[in-house]
């Protein structure tokens, strides 16, 4: 991806390396990302593990302490601003054009463990965006794991796709779209409910499937091998993908995410159409 040179945001706090004493949440490893995954894709498994994890944060305890960043983190922070400032770019036209208004949301990097207003989250909570604060929060080491461990490709653009993604919560947020399924989903049962967060979650992929269109033709920033590195990061987190590998079976009805092929194609048709309005996922899901 070409990004060294472009603008960077100043929306993105960077956390990382500050001191936070007392506990330290070291769910980010090995299991903490198996306990992410279950609870982010749903099932008996998922609220089973949960206190073993728990269990386990009390254990781990540690006294963190004020370091510096090392010349990789910095240059991932540059890299992160400058992909938040294509999103702000990107979004605002994408508004503009269909005369609306655009918040902008802030990005924290954080490591080990992080306070928001939609709680504590430790390192194995990976990329997500609270409503609460309209901030995404990163954990970088997300990216390795879900290269090592899952199978994704890695890259730059597979951490390009994740923020974009999340950066598609906001745009949901900002657009009514998650108030509204959370009112629907109070009134629904829970794989009807699950079903309604396929949707919004697919949505989101389209999103940032919409956002490399724009940003492709705005900045010409594709390298060979970007979008295939996105498409790997999309099946790597498909809900079929994930319970195979973790509970050695699919269970269709507790899918909150949607599956592989899904995030895939959705992805693609937001990147191959550029229309705001092809990404109507609640109308199509099934």
């Amino acid at each position: 991806m070409k990004w060294i040179g472009r603008r960077q945001s100043d929306n993105m706090e960077d956390r990382r390396g500050m001191s936070g004493g007392g506990k330290a949440v070291l769910g980010g490893g090995v299991l903490g990302i198996v306990i992410l995954l279950l609870n982010t894709f749903g099932g008996e498994n998922a609220q089973m593990l949960t206190p073993i994890l728990e269990q386990f944060n009390q254990q781990q305890t540690t006294q963190t302490e004020s370091r510096a960043l090392t010349p990789e983190e910095e240059q991932e922070g540059e890299f992160v601003k400058t992909l938040l400032a294509d999103n702000e770019d990107i979004w605002t036209k994408i508004f503009e054009e269909n005369n609306l208004t655009f918040e902008a949301p802030k990005l924290v990097l954080f490591s080990g463990q992080v306070q928001t207003a939609c709680g504590g989250a430790s390192s194995a909570s990976g990329p997500f965006y609270c409503p609460g604060d309209k901030v995404i929060y990163m954990d970088m080491t997300f990216f390795e794991e879900l290269r090592t461990k899952f199978g994704a490709e890695g890259g730059d653009f597979a951490i390009a796709y994740v923020l974009a993604h999340e950066y598609g919560h906001h745009i949901q947020t900002i657009l009514g779209t998650s108030a509204k399924v959370r009112q629907l989903q109070e009134n629904r049962s829970e794989t009807e409910g699950n079903k309604l967060s396929v949707a919004l979650e697919l949505q989101a992929d389209f999103y940032a499937g919409l956002w490399t269109h724009y940003n492709e033709n705005k900045n010409a920033m594709l390298e060979p091998g970007d979008i295939e590195e996105a498409l790997s990061a999309a099946n790597a987190v498909g809900d079929d993908a994930i319970q195979k590998k973790m509970q050695g079976q699919v269970v269709p009805d507790s899918f909150t995410h949607g599956t592989s092929e899904q995030r895939m194609y959705w992805f693609n048709r937001g990147f191959k159409s550029g229309d705001i309005n092809k990404g109507d996922t609640f109308s199509e899901v099934d």
